[in-house]
């Protein structure tokens, strides 16, 4: 389905609400109010919310021309994507459903995020953007809200080992502070996602502005961030949680810090330097 899908599928439920059986008419009605629970539900989860069995689910999934209720979700989801989705339509979705239930979804979306982030071309495009983060004058790390954590960690532990890591801007105006500085040789590490960061995209155009390569860590080629990006890594961030998941974000960063550091002639020494200072001054508790 393309972004137009809601608008094909509403005639359809439509058609079913006012012909089908008793029952799978009512759901169809229902449905057509409640798209954010059929994105982020499981059968079993969606049946108890919309008061039906899970026989009537796949019942409506077949008759709007799907061959089970995956299909339909899959298609609802993907019409998402293109369109905005609130954090509170989000939360009203996961409202009084079953822990188990949300859970094994939880468990089920983070494997297929892994798997795409574990994929033959993730990894080499990862492997791409490993020297030039080596060789990079500086790397700046740009995040905020819940993505300040993903960049935090990335700016840490990036100091810890390389020389050209700078500390993550948090404090007022700082962002366009470091970010007026860079220049071609330097690269901005930008994490968002939708809701997309007015700072963030806002920082993304002073780097390029100034000739800075932008990484664009991000949900979508279609990100504000993704336009005129030197890289894009498109993060899989799928689940029921009323914001997006960031796991494979941190996974993302790991790995490029962890192929850095296999490269790197200096990570050795500059990790032992770290720890020998925070060690002496008391910074770790001695067990």
């Amino acid at each position: 389905m393309s972004s137009e899908s809601l608008d094909k599928l509403k005639p359809n439920l439509t058609r079913v609400a006012a012909k089908g059986t008793p029952v799978v008419a009512r759901f169809a009605s229902w449905v057509l109010d409640h798209y954010a629970e059929v994105a982020f539900s499981s059968i079993r989860g969606l049946a108890e919310k919309a008061g039906v069995n899970s026989n009537t689910v796949i019942r409506l999934a077949k008759e709007l021309g799907y061959e089970g209720y995956d299909a339909f979700r899959a298609d609802i989801q993907a019409a998402f994507r293109h369109r905005t989705i609130g954090y509170a339509a989000r939360a009203e979705a996961l409202h009084n459903r079953a822990g188990s239930d949300l859970f094994g979804e939880i468990i089920a979306a983070n494997r297929a995020n892994a798997e795409a982030v574990f994929s033959p071309e993730m990894q080499g495009l990862l492997e791409s953007l490993i020297e030039p983060l080596l060789t990079a004058r500086r790397v700046y790390s740009i995040g905020v809200r819940s993505c300040y954590s993903v960049a935090h960690y990335l700016s840490y532990v990036g100091s810890m080992a390389f020389d050209n890591f700078v500390t993550v801007p948090a404090q007022p105006g700082a962002i366009m502070d470091q970010l007026s500085r860079a220049g071609p040789d330097d690269i901005v590490v930008a994490i968002t996602f939708e809701h997309y960061a007015t700072e963030v995209v806002r920082a993304c155009q002073i780097a390029r502005d100034c000739g800075g390569r932008v990484l664009a860590l991000t949900d979508s080629h279609r990100s504000p961030i993704a336009l005129g990006a030197w890289h894009v890594v498109p993060l899989p961030m799928a689940g029921p949680q009323f914001i997006p998941s960031l796991n494979s974000a941190f996974v993302v960063v790991e790995m490029l810090l962890a192929g850095m550091a296999a490269r790197s002639d200096r990570a050795v020494s500059n990790v032992r330097s770290f720890e020998e200072r925070i060690q002496r001054f008391g910074g770790y508790v001695p067990v």
